[in-house]
């Protein structure tokens, strides 16, 4: 592989609850570069669960890539439990953790956490006066402009400037908007001179087309998180540091990508339904590294067992 240029943008790969967890970060990362950091799906601090070796299982040093910073994620609107997990991740060698104000899921939302907080500034406020002093790590935040309303976000970021914070990622849509219509980029624009704080910009980064247009939206941004658009295409952060792909090693890389994600859950996972239904999470975005065959997803999706399943799969990344 080609380096990256100088001076190329910093690029996190985004928190994919069920599909960017150790496994796919580990297989990632021996097929493809341009990814700078790694925000881990959220954890959950439960009280009687925070001894409990099963609840960091996604971030212990030994299932992770070397060399590749990791920012494990919490969940959570208390301050004792944020505290007490967050000492067990930095005991594992973490100097960082990340607090979810972003997750839009309405069974989260209404229990008052990741995006659902926002409408409260003042608990906001309150967990990281009781947080901040005893805190271990360092802390950054990943949050919407908002819940049900984008003045939440202009309410907030003034708040958080007399935190230490070690930066602010923004997905620019609100909560309610779960992932439909698109993000606004114009708003999180409007925001960047009410924080003193790093900014990473987080949405609808899909194609290098998309990233360019977003670059000369915002001059001040150099640090983007990719989500789905990384599952769609895998290439597309070497596209970005302006690595040059030869077109024949394309569909190869893929394809190989692929095979090796397919055998390392089938030897972690326990059976095939479990093994089919997690790749079947990863499709409808990886679809969209063959444009050619999106109407062979269904296939991909219906199939029940491993031998349909390759079957389908193998209709859609041979080139014929």
């Amino acid at each position: 592989m080609s380096t990256p240029a100088p001076n190329s943008p910093f690029i996190y790969m985004a928190p994919l609850r069920g599909i960017t967890d150790a496994l796919f970060r580990r297989v990632y990362t021996r097929h493809f570069s341009g990814v700078d950091a790694v925000l881990a799906p959220f954890i959950i601090p439960h009280p009687q669960a925070i001894q409990s070796k099963k609840l960091l299982k996604d971030i212990i040093p030994e299932a992770n890539v070397s060399g590749l910073k990791l920012i494990p994620q919490l969940l959570n609107s208390s301050a004792d439990d944020f505290l007490a997990v967050a000492a067990r991740i930095h005991d594992l060698g973490y100097d960082e953790v990340n607090w979810n104000l972003g997750c839009p899921a309405p069974m989260v939302a209404k229990k008052k956490r990741g995006s659902g907080l926002l409408p409260y500034p003042d608990e906001i406020e309150s967990l990281l006066e009781k947080v901040m002093p005893r805190l271990k790590p360092r802390l950054s935040i990943k949050m919407r402009l908002g819940y049900r309303d984008y003045e939440e976000s202009m309410e907030l970021l003034p708040r958080l400037n007399k935190y230490p914070l070690a930066e602010i990622i923004i997905h620019p849509r609100l909560g309610t908007q779960l992932y439909k219509g698109k993000a606004s980029p114009e708003h999180f624009s409007s925001r960047m001179d009410h924080t003193r704080h790093t900014l990473v910009y987080n949405g609808d980064i899909v194609s290098l087309e998309s990233f360019t247009e977003l670059q000369e939206k915002l001059p001040g941004i150099d640090r983007w998180m990719i989500g789905r658009g990384l599952v769609a295409d895998p290439l597309l952060p070497e596209k970005i540091k302006g690595i040059k792909i030869p077109e024949e090693q394309k569909q190869k890389r893929l394809t190989l990508f692929h095979d090796e994600l397919y055998a390392a859950m089938k030897e972690n996972l326990s059976g095939p339904g479990h093994l089919l239904g997690r790749m079947k999470q990863v499709w409808p975005y990886f679809i969209d590294s063959f444009p050619e065959k999106k109407k062979q997803l269904k296939k991909i999706i219906k199939a029940s067992t491993e031998t349909k399943y390759l079957e389908a799969v193998e209709a859609v990344i041979s080139k014929e």
